[in-house]
């Protein structure tokens, strides 16, 4: 499971992030995406943490809490969809 985290402060950094979930639990893995073009951080970002327990424990204490001048969303995140980047889903027809 991972933890989805929004809203973030785009000042935050990996070890920010680390260092609160870290609160919680013993955290595996942060990753904030960022913006393609310009490099900049996107606001969001997602925590993996050693066990479900934790990640629980991470989301019901920190969803709705005010972090760097933001209100937190935590939420369990959810799978990443495919997208077809022709924005069809047709695949192999003629026109």
């Amino acid at each position: 499971m991972s933890i989805y985290i929004g809203n973030l402060n785009y000042s935050a950094t990996q070890e920010d992030l680390s260092e609160v979930f870290a609160e919680y639990g013993t955290v595996k893995r942060v990753h904030l995406p960022a913006d393609r073009e310009t490099g900049r951080m996107r606001g969001f970002g997602f925590v993996e943490m050693s066990s479900e327990s934790e990640e629980s424990n991470a989301i019901s204490e920190l969803d709705g809490a005010e972090w760097m001048g933001r209100e937190l969303k935590v939420n369990p995140a959810r799978p990443r969809e495919n997208k077809n980047s022709f924005g069809g889903g047709r695949k192999n027809q003629r026109f």
